[in-house]
């Protein structure tokens, strides 16, 4: 009989030193599971920050510069993409024609919003004081950002929506896509 009580015991104290283990190694997991949604959030407010202030600065920079100041902000493809957008069916060399244009970015692109035909970030090729009216964090994953933007001149009244992919590359942030409607 006291054998089966002092095994009895050692099921028991062994059982307990078990679920304590347990827990130590659960409560590190929440931690670490917390700082990863900290280190993302931050993240994607830096990206923000970036993102507003770029357009700021792009659109306050020389006209004559743009070429150069996208380049700045925006990926290499991206770049490419839509410098092709902009001279589609122009006379410039290099320009595409609408069919070219879908046919060698459609794998890549939504060609249907890449603003076909005017400029970068906004459609109209005048504008006054363009602002950041609104810009929020509609997608994150690991370093790619979507944000709801809406541009705005007050001066003409004008409002120009789009939804711009932003991307970590090389431990900075680069415009990847922005998908605009086309006008009207």
């Amino acid at each position: 009989m006291k054998r089966m009580i002092i095994t009895s015991l050692f099921l028991i104290i062994a059982c307990k030193e078990e679920k304590k283990e347990s827990k130590k190694a659960v409560e590190p997991q929440l931690v670490n599971e917390k700082t990863v949604l900290t280190n993302e959030f931050r993240e994607s407010e830096e990206a923000q920050k970036w993102l507003k202030q770029s357009i700021v600065d792009y659109f306050k920079a020389d006209i004559g510069n743009g070429e150069k100041n996208m380049q700045k902000i925006t990926t290499k493809v991206y770049f490419d993409y839509k410098t092709d957008a902009m001279n589609v069916d122009l006379d410039v060399d290099g320009s595409l024609t609408a069919k070219e244009f879908q046919d060698k970015w459609k794998s890549k692109f939504d060609t249907g919003k890449a603003g076909v035909g005017v400029g970068f970030l906004i459609s109209a090729q005048d504008w006054n004081n363009i602002e950041v009216g609104s810009c929020d964090l509609e997608l994150s994953s690991t370093d790619e950002y979507l944000f709801n933007v809406v541009l705005t001149d007050k001066n003409f009244k004008a409002e120009y929506p789009s939804v711009i992919k932003v991307v970590k590359e090389n431990g900075s942030f680069l415009i990847a896509d922005v998908l605009q409607d086309e006008p009207k």
